[in-house]
């Protein structure tokens, strides 16, 4: 279930964080220009590069907050009576934690509808679950116990195809934002390499 939800949710979060860039070409340029100054032309990404990507690591960083993966994490149930945020919760009750909602507080993220990765380069704010304002894998001991691997995956694919390539929509393309868990619509990318031939 591990590996076919982590799939499911990190392929939603690469397609979702290439549109966003592909919707703003300021911060896609950023990305590809950080990309080639840490690594060059010459060879293509190694997982070793990732440390010295801020950019591209707050790229992700936001997308996940405007678009996470599951927007509603999965369901917890209150084990004994208890009060959360002034109200009573019977023990038994469902509780749902809407991450979609708590990620575009405007009280808490200025400008929460807008993609900048910009914020994220002078915060400590991290997707670990221990920032409740930023919890697409949720947090404590229910975490996604992939987080490590899906950050990793997401982290090395969008480098190296921001790398390789430039990119554009394609004129016809109609994005549809919200899908079910983990879902997203087809998204028609124009690919045109940046690096020597020999490198592909």
């Amino acid at each position: 279930a591990m590996i076919i939800g982590g799939n499911d949710t990190t392929s939603a979060t690469l397609i979702q964080t290439l549109h966003l860039l592909l919707l703003n070409p300021q911060a896609l340029k950023k990305a590809q220009d950080e990309l080639d100054k840490a690594v060059g032309k010459g060879r293509i990404v190694d997982e070793s590069d990732i440390k010295k990507l801020v950019y591209l690591q707050a790229v992700v960083k936001e997308s996940l907050r405007l678009r996470p993966p599951t927007p509603l994490l999965p369901p917890r149930e209150a084990r004994e009576d208890c009060q959360i945020g002034g109200f009573g919760v019977p023990a038994g009750t469902m509780l749902v934690v809407n991450a979609w909602k708590i990620q575009r507080d405007p009280r808490v993220w200025p400008d929460h509808a807008e993609f900048q990765p910009e914020r994220f380069l002078e915060s400590d704010v991290d997707v670990g679950g221990q920032h409740f304002q930023l919890i697409p894998f949720g947090s404590g001991r229910r975490v996604c116990p992939g987080i490590s691997f899906s950050l990793r995956s997401v982290y090395i694919v969008l480098a190296r195809l921001l790398h390789s390539f430039d990119m554009e929509l394609h004129p016809e393309t109609v994005f549809e934002e919200s899908k079910p868990f983990g879902q997203t619509t087809m998204l028609h990318v124009l690919f045109s390499p940046r690096l020597p031939h020999s490198l592909y």
